[in-house]
């Protein structure tokens, strides 16, 4: 992995859409490239590699050219894709970044590269770290790493996410709320219902989010139930 060089997706300023910081406006550095391939991904563009390179002062231009007006934005999004697969690059760039333009660094992860993590984590300031299902990614689970990059995101301000279907079952459910409660009950925890995109046609029914809420809050302190906001604003 390059020090200097960065495969970008799309640079773009908008309102963050998912999570506890909903409604805030950010500066997101989509970056390319994903270990997982989620049935639900609505970013299908930014799963692999591509040709869009930058170094780290064409970026940080590129990032700055969103400062205008100052003080409108919350945060410097950096998302994917999984922006850990870039941590060589980000490692070197962060601190640069950090010199230059004085916002907190917010960082989207799918919480499967713990090590990876472990080697940025002095280098972030917010963590919106997904818990993925097997119901909802069509993939195997990742409980083990999940638990271990948690041990290592809870050194800072950290919430997690977790986007369900139709298809998701209690147990599992459970045994990720249980997961998060293992590291500390009072990290919040943000229910997502899938967005239909590609083969997810439904959204969960009412009852089951209901169902989903309750059950989470026999382990934790805070969940709340949010939806893909940017979605209904018409956003990217």
């Amino acid at each position: 992995m390059s020090t200097t060089d960065v495969q970008l997706c799309e640079i773009f300023n908008s309102f963050q859409g998912e999570g506890l910081y909903v409604g805030e406006r950010q500066t997101f550095v989509r970056l390319a490239g994903c270990n997982l391939t989620c049935q639900y991904c609505d970013t299908p563009q930014a799963l692999t590699p591509g040709n869009k390179t930058e170094n780290s002062q064409s970026l940080i231009e590129l990032i700055g050219s969103f400062e205008k007006p100052r003080g409108v934005n919350h945060a410097i999004c950096f998302t994917g894709g999984e922006p850990l697969l870039q941590v060589a690059f980000l490692k070197n760039f962060l601190p640069e970044l950090r010199q230059k333009i004085k916002l907190p660094i917010y960082l989207e992860t799918n919480g499967t590269l713990p090590d990876h993590l472990a080697e940025l984590i002095e280098l972030v300031d917010i963590i919106a770290f997904d818990i993925k299902l097997s119901s909802a990614t069509g993939l195997s689970p990742y409980w083990k790493e999940h638990k271990k990059a948690l041990e290592t995101a809870y050194l800072k301000e950290l919430f997690v996410k977790i986007v369900f279907t139709r298809e998701t079952k209690a147990n599992e459910m459970d045994e990720a709320a249980r997961l998060i409660a293992e590291v500390d009950a009072r990290i919040p925890l943000v229910l997502q219902p899938v967005t239909p995109f590609g083969p997810i046609k439904h959204r969960p029914n009412p009852d089951q989010i209901m169902a989903f809420h309750t059950l989470a809050k026999r382990s934790l302190k805070q969940v709340r139930v949010i939806p893909q906001v940017h979605k209904l604003m018409g956003v990217q």
